[in-house]
């Protein structure tokens, strides 16, 4: 007898104005407006989705001191629109990406408890840090913390947050009109937390709300972001969809969760991925090479480009080949809170391979970019995908994914119609919600009261 099918979790990120969106396409619509949130959540949720995802934006980057058209608009207040959705929708999770080197654990906590009540008990927190100066210039800290620096206040931060959500235990409120007693417990919400980051006392003003605490979601690859995720996250994104890539890192934090007193079931490994679907493996390969082009126009290549080369290129044909000259690896970067400046920590390295790669394959300036860009996709008919979908939950490279579709607010009722039907059939994927939270949909159970520590 073999082991039990996994079920898949599935999830929809909401993407906003980025590299993954196709903003000139069409059927394209808004990135702000109320009805594309209630339309994707909608979808999502009549797909029995366990939650939908928003990213985090705290400032507008720019490029040479100019924000160009990939991040226009598009980054409202996360609080503001998941608690408008929490009204317009039933079962679906709410997760929410709050920074932690930005904001204060009063704040953060209350905002997420809250939330938590308001959906009854649908909320979930993507706990990051916010790693550049150019950010912090939008705040009053102002700045930007090292990196152990910065999961020290996370750590801490994670900690003092859930200190305040058990300052209540549940059973406080009475309300006996007879007696005229509301609270059973008159020290209901006290805490004090006396740390290095953190030094705070006084009372938590929401009571403990239907989860206990907000659903914890992490992301981070680095070493200290594994340990982070497997000390205190219930689930953790991953950039890895391959199968070889993605057991290796799921093998890799399971296996930290012992040493926390933790179970592999105790948190769920999803990684993110776009999707292209059609009618044929060959109609969908089309369509997903259409895709990357519009996602990839030549200013946004050169662009990209810059980001590696640290110079103005804009002189340069998207078309033609790579720069002959060389990457300035200085300090300031021309490409001011982007994320992937992170990821070419040795320019001169990088440049020489995309050399290699470029003239190996007669790529363009271009086509090299789409080729290096890329994040990992799902592309064939809905059976293809399903397919592909299933065998890499079962086989143990993830619990599920992240669905971001390329088109804003209908980029996922393809998927909704036809390829969660098939995950269904194959007994994979549920036909009904089990519970009321998203605890519920993610097999997760209520946490335990932690008993005060005066810390």
């Amino acid at each position: 007898m073999g082991k039990p099918l996994k079920q898949i979790h599935l999830a929809a990120h909401f993407p906003g104005v980025n590299n993954t969106t196709v903003w000139s396409h069409p059927e394209a619509g808004s990135h702000i407006d109320f009805d594309s949130f209630v339309h994707f959540a909608r979808t999502a949720e009549r797909a029995r989705f366990d939650f939908l995802f928003l990213a985090e934006g705290l400032r507008l980057r720019e490029q040479g001191g100019r924000i160009y058209d990939l991040d226009v608009v598009g980054r409202p207040d996360t609080f503001t629109v998941l608690a408008a959705l929490a009204a317009v929708t039933e079962h679906l999770g709410l997760t929410g990406t709050i920074s932690s080197t930005f904001n204060e654990p009063y704040e953060v906590a209350r905002q997420f408890a809250t939330l938590d009540h308001l959906s009854g008990g649908r909320a979930a927190w993507n706990v990051v840090t916010s790693w550049d100066a150019f950010t912090g210039e939008n705040f009053r800290r102002g700045g930007f913390l090292a990196r152990e620096d910065r999961y020290e206040r996370a750590r801490e931060f994670l900690a003092t947050a859930h200190e305040l959500f058990d300052s209540w235990d549940g059973g406080e409120i009475l309300a006996d009109p007879v007696s005229g007693v509301f609270l059973r417990d008159a020290g209901a919400g006290a805490f004090a937390h006396r740390g290095r980051q953190f030094d705070i006392a006084g009372r938590f003003n929401v009571p403990r709300s239907p989860q206990g605490r907000p659903v914890i979601f992490q992301a981070g690859d680095s070493d200290e972001g594994r340990e982070f995720a497997a000390a205190g996250a219930d689930a953790v994104f991953a950039r890895y969809a391959t199968l070889e890539e993605g057991r290796a890192f799921y093998a890799d934090v399971k296996g930290r969760l012992a040493r926390y007193g933790r179970t592999p079931d105790e948190l769920k490994i999803l990684p993110a991925a776009t999707f292209v679907l059609g009618d044929t493996d060959a109609d969908a390969a089309e369509q997903a090479r259409e895709v990357r082009f519009a996602q990839v126009s030549g200013a946004t290549a050169i662009k990209y480009l810059e980001h590696v080369w640290n110079r103005d290129l804009s002189a340069y044909d998207p078309d033609g080949p790579l720069p002959e000259i060389d990457p300035d690896p200085g300090e300031n970067t021309i490409a001011l809170g982007r994320a992937s400046v992170r990821m070419f920590r040795d320019p001169l390295a990088t440049a020489k391979e995309w050399r290699e790669l470029a003239a190996a394959r007669k790529l363009s300036i271009r086509e090299l970019v789409i080729e290096t860009t890329g994040r990992p996709s799902f592309v064939g008919s809905p059976a293809t995908v399903a397919a592909a979908i299933d065998d890499l939950v079962q086989r143990d490279a993830a619990d599920g994914f992240i669905l971001v579709p390329h088109l804003t607010p209908g980029g996922l009722d393809a998927f909704a119609d036809t390829v969660v039907p098939l995950l269904q059939e194959r007994g994979v994927f549920r036909r009904e919600y089990e519970g009321p939270t998203l605890r519920d949909h993610l097999g997760l159970a209520l946490p335990a009261v932690a008993a005060p520590t005066g810390s």
